[in-house]
């Protein structure tokens, strides 16, 4: 088992900041070169504490406004123009960015794509939904209309 310290947050994992034990492989193939994190050490509890305080200037300073930016993303439908067939199939899958992009277009700031999360593949035309993890304890269901480009 290897110990790491989260850089970013990983779903099943947890956020920036966590110190976490993985198998050896995990650590080693996919976590570290991927940038999700970086091997604990004696002198990476002042790592852990800037990541911390990194984490906390990003995150939505209040509970009331993370609750206002809920209640606005869940008060739209978000529209997704993208590529798609004749029977609706789309030229590849709709992707977080995509999303993210699709919520600023549609006057929702503030939202970061890598708090998004999509259950699976989108790869038709239609309604879906996505989830968005405003804080730990707070998640607003993104309702998504995916439409072909004209």
């Amino acid at each position: 088992m290897s110990k790491l310290i989260l850089t970013n947050e990983v779903s099943g994992l947890g956020s920036a900041g966590d110190v976490i034990e993985v198998k050896n492989g995990y650590a080693r193939n996919y976590l570290i070169p991927q940038g999700f994190a970086v091997a604990w050490s004696r002198g990476g509890e002042k790592q852990v504490e800037q990541i911390k305080a990194a984490r906390a200037a990003r995150e939505l300073a209040t509970i009331e406004e993370a609750k206002d930016l809920k209640a606005r993303i869940e008060a739209n439908i978000i529209t997704l123009r993208v590529k798609a067939g004749a029977e609706g199939r789309l030229f590849g899958s709709v992707k977080t960015a995509d999303v993210a992009k699709a919520i600023a277009d549609a006057g929702v700031t503030g939202v970061d794509k890598r708090k998004i999360e999509i259950a699976s593949a989108i790869k038709v035309t239609g309604k879906h939904e996505a989830t968005l993890r405003l804080r730990d304890d707070l998640v607003a269901t993104i309702a998504l209309q995916v439409v072909a480009a004209k």
